[in-house]
């Protein structure tokens, strides 16, 4: 069987790797769409709503390819943390998180032949107390930009990291359990084509 072209419907260069490291030949191609969250809307469903937007996004430009919708959101308690806006609001997100077991939930979504898939995964992270001074030195690194909580755990964000139940790779963005599993719904095996 020939495989279909794959798109991964994100700009993030973590869920590219990722990807990649299944050994899926793919191309990505970042989904603009609008991640407000809506009233009431729980952390699981934001990432799971988010996610098939995103694969549903590009479905019109590429409508023969298999496409892989994602999305991460940090919850703790009932509030739900994105990307920060700025260095004040990255200071908040980590200040609030710090000393906290939190949880991460990625989203993942594969729309192929018309027929939409998706799955969450769900994980808890645990965060050492920060200093004033780490986060801020965080924060000049530029890292916490562009991460769900102001934080990420495949850079120098793991010396924060005290503790995770679940997994990492969809701590850092994109489930590969789930991913695996649902494209193989679809008839792309990663096993098969290695």
């Amino acid at each position: 069987m020939t495989l279909a072209k794959v798109i991964l419907a994100s700009g993030s260069p973590q869920r590219t790797r990722l990807l990649s490291q299944l050994g899926i030949a793919h191309t990505a191609v970042a989904a603009d769409i609008d991640e407000t969250v809506l009233a009431q809307e729980t952390a699981a469903v934001l990432a799971e709503r988010l996610a098939c937007r995103k694969a549903e996004a590009l479905s019109i430009a590429y409508p023969d390819a298999v496409m892989i919708g994602s999305d991460t959101v940090v919850a703790c308690g009932d509030r739900i943390f994105g990307k920060p806006a700025d260095a004040g609001e990255a200071a908040t997100m980590l200040d609030t998180l710090a000393g906290t077991t939190h949880r991460v939930i990625s989203g993942v979504a594969v729309l192929a032949r018309g027929q939409l898939h998706s799955r969450i995964s769900e994980s808890a992270v645990t965060l050492r107390r920060l200093t004033a001074d780490e986060i801020e030195a965080y924060i000049a690194s530029g890292e916490p930009f562009g991460k769900a909580g102001a934080y990420a755990i495949q850079g120098l964000g793991a010396l924060f990291v005290e503790r995770l139940e679940g997994s990492y790779s969809a701590v850092m963005g994109l489930p590969l359990f789930e991913t695996g599993a649902l494209l193989r719904s679809v008839g792309i095996d990663a096993l098969a084509a290695a």
